[in-house]
């Protein structure tokens, strides 16, 4: 049996970033089990690469402020990872649940500069569908960059990685908890569930219900008139059309036809897919957007999105930090948006642990 100071269960950005923290909190072997067969590869991956700057959440007031809060910080640090010169555009929508004077009183309320663009409104829209456009603050992420300097900085740390391996907690006591794995059984003073989707599926109970859905990222080229810019129409079943820098292309995503499938059940169901759904992204973005209908589908890829029940009607992304009710070892993270990383590490570095 191994053991193990701290086992994070999940490689993704959050699993990765808790393994360090707690290599600077004191903690010595500190070690991850990642069921891929690398770090970053499920849903750190598989996103619209956005850090996001608020506006996105309008019908959020503690989200949108949370992410202005971490927006420079993760700029600043991930410089290698940023994609400059796009030029980031908010479409609002005729029939959007906010209007055009709505999102800028938001912008003002958070401190996210925004700008009307008259302009960029007649180059893009057809202004029967959209009411005005605004042209913001907001940057696009290159993943697998991150990755890579994440991977340097956990060898670095000494953080023991072990890829290709799923865990699951088949018992505990008031000293440690015990992890079976296809490989050993590992004894860890402490288990951190990062596992995103498998959440409730590791032996860990976890409060708050969520729930998960099959999504689909369509992979597009986009028309010329997209170059240099990245496109959000809001707010409700609308899209969003970005550069995806891990794959040199864009991505596009629609409210209505991302998501195949939803469950709230524990575990991974029945997976039912359809085929891809991308012709039909592309034939509503085009009535927002005319010049979409030149753009060349490429590929999809598709991934499974988690979310908590409570904030489906809010449009909220709040953390979960979450102390098992059965022991005082065992965490649950989830993690919605990738700069809410900072949210999580002040939360670990408040808690008093004890290694005993």
């Amino acid at each position: 049996m191994r053991e193990v100071d701290a086992l994070i269960l999940g490689g993704g950005f959050y699993g990765c970033h808790i393994a360090l923290a707690l290599k600077e909190l004191g903690f010595g072997r500190v070690q991850i089990i990642e069921r891929e067969p690398g770090i970053m590869r499920r849903a750190s991956y598989v996103n619209q690469a956005r850090v996001h700057n608020g506006y996105h959440y309008p019908r959020s007031l503690t989200t949108g402020i949370s992410s202005r809060r971490n927006f420079n910080r993760f700029v600043e640090e991930h410089p290698f990872a940023v994609v400059p010169d796009v030029e980031m555009i908010y479409g609002i929508a005729c029939n959007s649940r906010v209007t055009g004077s709505q999102f800028a009183r938001f912008c003002d309320e958070i401190g996210a500069a925004c700008r009307e663009d008259r302009q960029v409104m007649n180059e893009l829209f057809d202004p029967a569908l959209i009411e005005t456009c605004f042209s913001v603050t907001e940057i696009a992420f290159d993943a697998s960059a991150l990755a890579r300097n994440m991977m340097s900085r956990l060898v670095a740390a000494g953080v023991d990685c072990r890829f290709g391996v799923k865990g699951r907690v088949s018992r505990w006591d008031d000293q440690s908890v015990i992890v079976d794995t296809a490989d050993t059984p590992v004894r860890a003073q402490y288990v951190f569930n990062c596992t995103y989707a498998y959440l409730d599926d590791v032996g860990i109970r976890v409060r708050n219900r969520i729930k998960k859905e099959l999504t689909e990222i369509a992979l597009i080229k986009p028309p010329r008139e997209m170059s240099g810019r990245a496109v959000t129409v809001m707010d409700g079943p609308f899209f969003s059309s970005m550069p995806f820098p891990s794959r040199s292309c864009y991505s596009l995503t629609h409210v209505r036809y991302t998501p195949h499938m939803s469950w709230t059940e524990a575990g991974e169901a029945a997976l039912r897919f359809d085929g891809s759904r991308a012709e039909m992204m592309i034939r509503d973005t085009s009535r927002y957007m005319p010049s979409m209908r030149t753009s060349a589908y490429l590929g999809s890829l598709y991934e499974l999105k988690t979310i908590l029940v409570k904030s489906e009607n809010s449009d909220s992304r709040p953390i979960v930090f979450e102390r098992s009710d059965d022991s005082d070892r065992m965490y649950s993270v989830l993690g919605s948006k990738i700069d809410n990383i900072y949210d999580v590490l002040a939360y670990l570095k408040q808690q008093p642990w004890l290694l005993r």
